[in-house]
This record gives structure tokens, sequence and C-alpha cells, in this order.
């Protein structure tokens, strides 16, 4: 592929690791596509924010493409990961420590498969304290770390499926299809609620955007081997 190529526009999947930011996976590219080509400066985006403790798929458009970006980012959404229950963390995931412990022994399977269908159709939901999402200027996150009191009002998201994929005692592997600014994060917590406990994420992964499956994504080393050859 040529320089001309990516300036006029590509739609790169990546394959995101654990650990990256989305950001940090849009700097790398730009960086290597700009150093093969010698170009000065390339538009690289990317098309819905994956956390960095989450796996899977990472739409990319560089060039002209990044006018797509919002229309990427508008298509439903589909994840596996994992719920660990009788615990909550202020992050609602594994960035934060355990801040408090609850019992599990009166959760069954049963009881998890009706919960679970509170959580189909259109919900309220409220976004972590700790996310990307802006409030007076400021990210959430950046408020959250800093100790600082945050109020955000909830807003409407649809599930359109929600499968729980194996039940173990504290744990639960699900499979969630979703609209676009719908927090699993928030959908562990709230579960973990709803069964008289706690949760939180403790594994996630992303496998679809729209059409496009996590299987034709690349990982960033083989897509920088592709770009070099």
């Amino acid at each position: 592929m040529s320089g001309e190529d990516y300036l006029e526009g590509q739609v790169i999947l990546i394959d995101k690791p654990l650990e990256w930011t989305s950001f940090q996976v849009v700097n790398k590219l730009r960086w290597a596509i700009k150093q093969q080509f010698g170009f000065k400066k390339i538009k690289v985006g990317h098309a819905g924010t994956l956390d960095p403790l989450a796996t899977g798929l990472l739409i990319l458009c560089t060039g002209k493409f990044t006018k797509k970006i919002d229309s990427f980012q508008a298509q439903e959404k589909e994840y596996t990961g994992t719920i660990q229950l009788g615990a909550t963390t202020p992050s609602y995931d594994l960035e934060s420590a355990i801040d408090q412990h609850y019992p599990t022994n009166h959760i069954t399977e049963a009881l998890v498969q009706e919960v679970v269908t509170q959580f189909k159709g259109e919900i309220d939901q409220r976004p972590p304290n700790f996310s990307a999402l802006k409030k007076d200027g400021k990210r959430l996150y950046e408020m959250a770390r800093a100790g600082e009191k945050i109020d955000i009002p909830s807003r409407k998201v649809r599930v359109h499926e929600f499968d729980i994929l194996n039940f173990k005692p504290t744990q639960i592997d699900f499979r969630i299809r979703c609209s676009k600014g719908t927090y699993i994060r928030s959908i562990a917590h709230d579960v973990g609620q709803a069964l008289a406990s706690g949760g939180h994420l403790s594994a996630l992964r992303r496998t679809k955007i729209g059409s496009y499956p996590v299987e034709d994504a690349v990982s960033i080393e083989k897509f920088l081997s592709q770009l070099n050859d």
C-alpha cells in the first residue's frame, strides 16, 4: 500500500493489546506511517475508546477517512468479559483497588439469569466516575483521582443482547451487544448491586463494531511488519 493510499483514507482494524491506551495505538501507527512514507503529518484517529485493561477491536481511520469516524462510533458494539462478584472498586474495574467486600453465598445461576433480564433493552445508565467524559472542561477520571465530588446524570443506552456464557459462584462470563455510549463497567457494577452484592469488571474484550469482527483485526506488530514490507 502506498503513502497516497493512507492519505486518501484507510480503515485499519487493530486487536488492541492489554494495557495500551487507544491513544497510544493511534500515536504508534501515526508515527510508523509518517516514518515509512516521509510524511510531516497525517491524520489518524480511532473510532471508539477501549480502556487500557480491555483488549480487542479498535478501528482506526487515516487521512480523509477520519471524517468517517463518527459513523463508526455510532454503530453497535459487541463485547465478551467477566464480572467478578463480591467486591467493588471505585473505577468499576481493576484500574483501582477493591474498596469493599460483599457476601455472595446467596447468588445462584438462576438468580443471575433473572437479574440479567433487567439489563436488556433500553436502560438508564450512570457512566463511571473514572471515565473520559468531560464535565466543566475536565475529564471525569481526573476529577475522580483528585478526590473531587462528581455528580453526573444517568443516560439512556440500549442493550440488545446480554448472554451468560459461564457462571461460577463469584464470577460471570458474559457476551453483550449494545448501543454506542454503553459502559460495560457500569453494567458490571450495577449487576453486582442488583444481586444484593457487589461487582466489578475483571476482563473485557471488544469482539465486534458494526459488521467488523475482531477476527479481521491484526496485532500492532503485524501491522508494522506489513507496513515495512
